[in-house]
């Protein structure tokens, strides 16, 4: 059985994997919801991967599952700790020095967005969480998880990634074919420009771990077996 590190995207507590949590560990598996920093003006990309570290503890047989803004978080983990699998979840893929503040224009995240939702008739100005994150998820689990959010320092998001490259540990990335936020021929694009792979898919939105978790925990599981 495995041990999986939970990192939770941009502005957000560790409250909505719980879902994902309780199916992991139905299953045997043991898991750490990672609560990082993100309220703390003086953490950075080093600090979100010191919590990291210390809630993991010496727990091993490690699978790190980096959500969204996780993404940049998730890989440093695999630097200081012996992981068996690193799984981007509608993951920012970083690049070695790129501010986390720069990879929506470098990654042209704007410009897909915008002709995403003009392509299916939304109004690209007037999404709010509910619809641009949340569109399949019960309002009653929607809400919870909105409750659970961070504001969120910028001070993160102005300094260059630390690693020195993408760690060499096996990798997937998985992501989902409703999403909103991160419009799948965009995310496909920017998985196959930074890791060199094929994504797997999924259907969803950008919070899979919310409106298919069990579909989800069977993907990690599939990944970690693989």
């Amino acid at each position: 059985m495995s041990n999986f590190v939970l990192i939770p995207g941009g502005g957000s507590g560790p409250g909505y994997w719980s879902l994902l949590e309780a199916e992991l560990r139905r299953r045997g598996h043991g898991t750490i919801a990672v609560d990082l920093p993100y309220e703390d003006e003086k953490a950075g990309l080093e600090e979100y991967a010191d919590a990291a570290v210390t809630a993991i503890g010496d727990r091993r047989d490690l699978v790190v599952v980096a959500h969204s803004y996780g993404g940049f978080t998730g890989p440093l983990i695999c630097d200081r700790l012996p992981v068996e699998l690193l799984v981007f979840v509608a993951g920012m893929i970083p690049r070695p020095g790129e501010n986390p503040g720069d990879w929506w224009q470098n990654t042209g995240h704007e410009a897909a967005l915008r002709e995403s939702h003009l392509r299916d008739g939304r109004d690209p100005d007037g999404q709010d969480a509910y619809a641009l994150f949340l569109h399949d998820v019960p309002r009653d689990i929607a809400d919870a998880s909105l409750e659970d959010s961070r504001d969120q320092a910028d001070t993160s998001a102005k300094a260059p990634w630390p690693g020195q490259a993408l760690p060499n540990v096996p990798t997937r990335a998985l992501i989902c074919t409703d999403d909103r936020f991160f419009p799948v021929d965009f995310m496909r694009a920017v998985v196959h420009d930074r890791l060199g792979i094929t994504p797997d898919e999924m259907p969803g939105s950008h919070m899979p771990m919310l409106s298919r978790p069990a579909e989800l925990a069977d993907r990690l599981e599939f990944f970690r077996g693989a």
